[in-house]
């Protein structure tokens, strides 16, 4: 408790800073991994996809970004053993923040599209082992941590795969491909508008204390889904045959159907982003900022300041516009090849599986299940449409990303513990 009285206003400072510092990762990483493919799809440029994330990134984490983040530590580890030295835990946030923005700046200068999630679990558990003691460690939650790596990809693959499987039956191997393009695109679109609402509804809101049913919660983004139908109709409707585009390529007018329907699935996965990920740099951020401003209290949950989500939205917007395009030209570029109707399909698969996931709690990754719809995109075209190397080197900074950011924490932790204590 003295050194909380001590060095409170210290402690505070260091978070800010370090939670600055991991959402800057998280922009840098995992939101450029979320706008990859609408880039590489050339749906959108890389200055139209930072104005997206500026205005959808920032109403994400406002708007739904609280109730996240008040629940990023409850199941992974238990402070109950150090409730009376209340010091130990605000080391091991900061220690876990510094670990996760570390791992995230490699991983990000490299090109490899890592889990914050991921890194930020993984450093909680180094605090976990050495701060607290090998049994505060909830082993069954990361047991299910580690089983996402494979279930999430998997469930995002599957989605694409039989999304594009179903624009080709309904839409390109038609006689009219351009109108039956322009008859099914608003479904698709309502299909975004729909599920993204669901994300929204499902895992954010209670902060700003609105509470819906199921029904409601169904209703609301059904109507969402409608309007954002309705919107895509009035885009997709001033588009017209460009013979000459057509004679290179047989379908560049069907392609142009589904740029615009890019834009919506950009704007959606912003939005669902600042709404999910803001939580793992804010999270340890919040945490300290409670304990310190309680005097010493641990709580498992605290109230979620404005300021402290605003600071997310920045960092996470800072680390897109400043690093942010190596990730994305490994997501949108390098894994397979993307048009406009593949990109749209791997989105809004990602889209699917985060509401999916967001009903059964499990701690799945955006990036991972990003990556796992443009792979079975490319599965549509055959193993042959991979560029297999890019492929095992993203799997391999998966596997490594949770022992990393574990061992990276033990270290700060000490450090730390060293300097205040």
């Amino acid at each position: 408790m003295e050194i909380i009285a001590a060095y409170g206003t210290a402690l505070i400072v260091l978070a800010i800073v370090f939670g600055l510092y991991m959402t800057w990762g998280v922009g840098a990483n995992d939101l450029a991994n979320a706008m990859g493919t609408s880039i590489g799809a050339g749906a959108v440029t890389v200055k139209q996809a930072i104005g997206i994330a500026i205005v959808f990134e920032f109403a994400g984490a406002i708007l739904a970004g609280g109730h996240v983040t008040q629940t990023i530590r409850k199941g992974i580890i238990d402070p109950t053993a150090i409730i009376d030295r209340p010091e130990i835990l605000v080391y091991g946030m900061l220690a876990s923040l510094l670990a996760a923005a570390v791992w995230l700046m490699i991983a990000s200068v490299k090109g490899w599209p890592v889990s914050t999630t991921h890194s930020i679990i993984g450093a909680l558990v180094g605090f976990g082992i050495v701060g607290i003691a090998p049994d505060s460690v909830n082993w069954m939650k990361i047991a299910t941590v580690v089983a996402s790596w494979v279930i999430s990809p998997v469930i995002g693959g599957i989605i694409s795969f039989l999304l594009v499987k179903s624009t080709r039956w309904l839409i390109f191997n038609t006689d009219n491909p351009l109108k039956n393009a322009k008859k099914y695109a608003p479904f698709y679109i309502f299909l975004v508008g729909f599920i993204i609402s669901l994300v929204t509804l499902f895992k954010g809101l209670k902060h700003l204390h609105i509470e819906l049913t199921a029904v409601q919660s169904f209703s609301t983004a059904i109507c969402m889904g409608a309007l954002t139908g309705f919107m895509g109709w009035l885009f997709i409707r001033k588009v017209e045959e460009d013979k000459t585009a057509d004679k290179d390529f047989d379908f560049a007018s069907v392609e142009k159907v589904f740029t615009p329907m890019m834009l919506f699935t950009a704007c959606s996965m912003a939005f669902a982003h600042g709404s999910n990920d803001v939580a793992n740099g804010i999270g340890p951020l919040a945490a300290v900022f409670s304990i310190v401003s309680s005097g010493g209290m641990v709580m498992q949950q605290s109230k979620m300041p404005i300021w402290i989500l605003f600071l997310g939205g920045t960092g996470i917007v800072a680390g897109l516009v400043t690093l942010g395009y190596r990730v994305m030209l490994t997501v949108g570029t390098k894994i397979t090849e993307l048009t406009p109707s593949r990109g749209f399909c791997a989105e809004l698969a990602a889209a699917s599986t985060v509401v999916l996931a967001s009903r059964t709690g499990l701690p799945v990754s955006t990036t991972h299940i990003l990556v796992g719809s443009v792979l079975g995109v490319g599965l549509t075209r055959c193993i042959g449409a991979f560029d297999l190397r890019v492929v095992m080197n993203i799997i391999i900074s998966w596997l490594v990303t949770l022992p990393v950011g574990a061992i990276l924490a033990i270290v700060f932790f000490f450090f730390l513990k060293g300097v205040f204590g």
